[in-house]
C-alpha cells in the first residue's frame, strides 16, 4: 500500500512539474484593440468597451523547452476576453493558437506550452490550435518598433510612436503593462491589426491605434 502511495505521489509530482526551458530568447510583439500608450482619462473612457481582443507573437531565436529545440520557430496567440485586457477584473480569455507550420509534432506541443507559460491565465481556454506559415520580422527604424507579423488569418504591422504626432492629451504613458511575462518592450502604434480566422466566434479589424508593444523575450 505504501509503495502504491509513493508511486502515485511521484507521478503527481512529475505531472505538476513546470516546463523546463533552456535559455529561450527571441522576438516578441503584441497588439490590442485599445491604446496602451495613452493618458488615464482616455483609458478610463475605454474600460470594458474596447481592448477585449489582442494578438501576441513569439519568434524563438534560440532555445529549447523540455529538451525540444525551438530555434527559428514562432507561435501566435489571438485572444478574445470579456473585459478590457489588463484590467484587474479581466478573467481568462478565449484563445486561438497558431503554431509554425514547420514545427514537428513535438515542437508544436512545446510551442503551445511556451505560449501558455508566457501568457498565464490569458491562455487557459484554448479554443483551437492551428498551423500556418508565420513570418515575424523587424524593420529598420528610429526606435526599433517597426515590425510585421503575418500568420495568415492573423496580421499585424507596427510603427514607432512619435511623441509629438501621436500625442492626444499630453499625459501619455505606457498605461497597460504587456500581457506576456519575461519581455522587454517599447510601446508602438499598430498600423494594421487583423484577425480573420475561426475559433473565437468573431473576427476583428483595427487600424492606426497606439496599442502595440514590440521587443524581446527571455526565459532563463
Amino acid at each position: 500500500m505504501m509503495r502504491s502511495l509513493a508511486v502515485a505521489a511521484l507521478a503527481l509530482t512529475l505531472t505538476a512539474a513546470p516546463a523546463a526551458a533552456a535559455g529561450i530568447t527571441g522576438q516578441y510583439v503584441e497588439a490590442r484593440t485599445c491604446d496602451v500608450w495613452t493618458g488615464p482619462c482616455f483609458a478610463n473612457a475605454d474600460f470594458n468597451l474596447t481592448g477585449k481582443n489582442a494578438v501576441m507573437a513569439w519568434r524563438v531565436e534560440k532555445g529549447s523547452l523540455d529538451n525540444v529545440s525551438l530555434d527559428g520557430l514562432s507561435v501566435v496567440a489571438v485572444l478574445s476576453a470579456r473585459n478590457t485586457i489588463g484590467l484587474p477584473q479581466t478573467g481568462p480569455a478565449r484563445a486561438v493558437l497558431i503554431v509554425d507550420s514547420r514545427a514537428t509534432p513535438a515542437q508544436r506541443d512545446a510551442l503551445v506550452r511556451l505560449a501558455k507559460q508566457q501568457a498565464g491565465k490569458m491562455i487557459q481556454d484554448v479554443a483551437a490550435v492551428q498551423s500556418a506559415p508565420i513570418s515575424l520580422t523587424t524593420c529598420a527604424c528610429k526606435n526599433q518598433s517597426c515590425t510585421e507579423l503575418d500568420a495568415g488569418v492573423a496580421r499585424l504591422k507596427t510603427r514607432c510612436i512619435d511623441a509629438e504626432h501621436d500625442k492626444a492629451c499630453g499625459n501619455e504613458t505606457a498605461f497597460y503593462p504587456p500581457i506576456a511575462s519575461g519581455v522587454r518592450v517599447r510601446p508602438a502604434a499598430a498600423v494594421e491589426h487583423v484577425f480573420s480566422g475561426t475559433g473565437l466566434r468573431e473576427t476583428y479589424t483595427d487600424y492606426d491605434r497606439r496599442g502595440a508593444y514590440v521587443g524581446t523575450f527571455e526565459i532563463r
